[in-house]
C-alpha cells in the first residue's frame, strides 16, 4: 500500500482541448500510486473553456481544486500559487498539455522511492520536437550547468520536491525559469536528488501551441538568470 501522498500542480493558459486528456491520464495514475493526492489547476486567465472544464472536473472528483487568475500571470507564478497551497508529501508540476506518456508518470513516481529530496525528470526524446527547439534546449541546459557549476541533464521538468523542501526556497520569477532557480537555489543548499527520463508522446501537443520561445518569454528567462547569477555569486 503506498504510504505518501502528493500534490499535483496544472498550470493551464488556453488548454481546452488538453486539460481533459491531461486528468483522465494522471488521475487513475495517482490512485494507484499515492495513499493521497489532490489537483491544483491554475487556470492563468484562459480565453477559452479551460476554466469552466476544470470548474466541472472539480465538481466531479473533491481532490481537485481549481484557481482561477484575474488576470495573465505566467508559468512561475502558476507554479508558486500552487506551491503555497500544496498540502501533501510531495509537490510536482505537470503541464496542462498532456505532454508525457503514462510509464513516464509512473518511472517518476516510482523514483520518489529512493528517499531524495528531489526527483529530476528529464525529456529523453528531445528529437520529436523541432530541430531548434532542441538546439536551443541543450544550448540552455549547457548554459546553465556553467554559470552555476551543476550537472543536470535537464532544467524544466515535471519536477517533483517534498513539500517541506520546495515550500522552503524563495522563487522570484514568475516566468518559465521558475524551476531553474529553485532546483539552483536547492542544490547549492545540498538537497539530494535523484534523475529519471520521461518520454514526450509522439504528438507532444495535440492542441495548440507552446509559447514557452514568445519573445516575452524569452525575455523574462534572460532576466531572471542574470539576476540569479548575480545574487549566488553576491553571496
Amino acid at each position: 500500500m503506498p504510504q505518501s501522498s502528493i500534490a499535483i500542480v496544472i498550470p493551464a493558459y488556453n488548454e481546452a482541448g488538453n486539460l481533459p486528456g491531461t486528468l483522465t491520464e494522471i488521475v487513475p495514475i495517482l490512485e494507484n500510486s499515492f495513499k493521497d493526492y489532490e489537483v491544483l489547476i491554475v487556470n492563468d486567465c484562459s480565453k477559452d473553456e479551460t476554466g469552466k472544464i476544470a470548474d466541472a472536473a472539480a465538481a466531479k472528483n473533491t481532490r481537485i481544486k481549481v484557481i482561477h487568475n484575474a488576470k495573465n500571470m505566467g508559468l512561475g507564478y502558476n507554479y508558486k500559487t500552487g506551491v503555497k497551497m500544496a498540502s501533501k508529501d510531495y509537490v510536482m508540476m505537470i503541464p496542462g498539455d498532456n505532454a508525457f506518456t503514462k510509464p513516464s508518470y509512473e518511472a517518476a513516481f516510482k523514483a520518489i522511492d529512493q528517499g531524495k529530496d528531489i526527483v529530476i525528470p528529464y525529456t529523453a526524446n528531445l528529437e520529436i520536437r523541432p530541430k531548434s527547439r532542441q538546439i536551443i534546449s541543450r544550448t540552455y541546459t549547457r548554459m546553465m550547468n556553467l554559470l552555476f557549476g551543476l550537472h543536470l541533464t535537464y532544467f524544466n521538468g515535471c519536477v517533483i520536491h517534498k513539500r517541506s523542501v520546495i515550500q522552503s526556497v524563495e522563487i522570484k520569477t514568475d516566468g518559465f525559469s521558475y524551476q531553474a532557480e529553485a532546483l539552483i537555489k536547492l542544490l547549492r543548499k545540498g538537497m539530494t536528488y535523484v534523475e529519471v527520463p520521461m518520454y514526450l508522446h509522439p504528438e507532444e501537443r495535440i492542441y495548440g501551441k507552446s509559447h514557452a520561445l514568445g519573445p516575452r518569454n524569452v525575455a523574462r528567462v534572460c532576466k531572471a538568470i542574470l539576476s540569479l547569477w548575480c545574487e549566488v555569486h553576491k553571496k
